[in-house]
């Protein structure tokens, strides 16, 4: 891989400054956007740093003639470049993620048992919490989940686009595979929860925002989000299989 300063220096000599300029905005959105879900000690300028060579790798390997908007592959390349990140300084705490699969197990448990989704009430029980102490649990669980569910998508769906067409078949169908079931269980999600997961990723509104069009507070609506994340951990099961080993 290019050293970032050799990749900034090929950009400042290149046809690609035009480019990487056009499109500075975009990294910064996508930085505050995903910087929602992170502790406040995750530095917005880091992430900006790590999209910013995303950008210009993205801007260095597109392809225009396989079919996907530059926009639409860029933001796939600088939201990955940042999730490299992230791993790299992995800000979320083990007690996180430990807290989080529990939780998710709970949620497994309960609904194999009773056929429906669960309630908050019934996990916190489930887990020996308070409704204050789970709570808590959930607006964590926004940060912790960040790369559960962003990894996958990165790894295993939305990268993968005709630029990509060197993928080898056996990921296309783990994508396929993953997509198939991610859809599926988003689409048995609780009505709220369903609309909180569209307002953010699909309209790109930030917690206020979500929060004002449903009529509840910024706290409420992390709730909700990680609520939604950790029923998803739970019904895909096998998929985040391989975090257990990373994250004990």
């Amino acid at each position: 891989m290019i050293a970032p300063a050799a990749q900034y220096r090929a950009v400042q000599r290149g046809p690609l400054l035009e480019v990487v300029e056009r499109h500075t905005e975009l990294v910064r959105r996508i930085a505050h956007h995903l910087a929602a879900r992170l502790p406040a000690s995750v530095e917005i300028d880091d992430l900006v740093q790590a999209g910013m060579l995303g950008l210009i790798e993205a801007a260095s390997n597109f392809d225009s003639e396989q079919g996907a908007s530059f926009e639409t592959y860029a933001s796939i390349r600088i939201r990955g470049a940042m999730i490299d990140e992230i791993r790299k300084g992995d800000w979320t705490p083990r007690s996180v993620h430990r807290r989080s699969r529990e939780a998710a197990e709970a949620i497994r448990r309960i609904e194999q048992a009773t056929g429906r989704a669960a309630t908050g009430a019934e996990v916190a029980r489930a887990l020996g919490l308070s409704p204050e102490e789970y709570a808590r649990l959930l607006e964590d669980a926004v940060s912790g989940q960040v790369l559960s569910l962003d990894s996958h998508l990165e790894d295993h769906g939305e990268a993968h686009l005709p630029c990509d067409s060197a993928a080898a078949p056996d990921r296309q169908v783990v994508a396929e595979e993953f997509r198939r079931h991610l859809a599926e269980a988003i689409g048995r999600l609780p009505e709220r929860e369903q609309l909180v997961l569209s307002l953010y990723y699909e309209q790109e509104l930030n917690l206020k925002e979500i929060g004002a069009v449903l009529g509840v507070s910024e706290s409420r609506v992390c709730q909700i989000h990680g609520q939604a994340m950790l029923r998803l951990r739970a019904r895909l099961g096998d998929f985040g299989s391989a975090e257990k080993d990373t994250e004990a």
